[in-house]
């Protein structure tokens, strides 16, 4: 039982580093609303907006930037969905 733990604990962390880091903390800048070009990288096709993972945003400014996009489509800068 401890060899699984620490294999699991080891993979834990691998997978941690293989991330990039976050694109507001590299250029020290917070999402905003007005900055619909910007916001638009972080919305999928559908209208959803990507997670943690896929956009590589750390959790501080991930919560910022959904904030930031529901600000956006409630002022309609954004579409709530992306048909044409």
């Amino acid at each position: 039982m401890v060899k699984s733990f620490k294999k699991a604990y080891r993979r834990k962390f691998k997978l941690r580093r293989l991330f990039e880091e976050c694109q507001f903390c590299k250029n020290k800048q917070e999402p905003d609303y007005r900055k619909v070009d910007e916001l638009r990288k972080f919305i999928r096709e559908t209208g959803k907006i990507t997670p943690r993972k896929i956009n590589s945003c750390c959790a501080k400014h991930q919560r910022k930037l959904a904030k930031a996009v529901k600000r956006a489509r409630h002022l309609a800068l954004l579409s709530f969905s992306k048909t044409v």
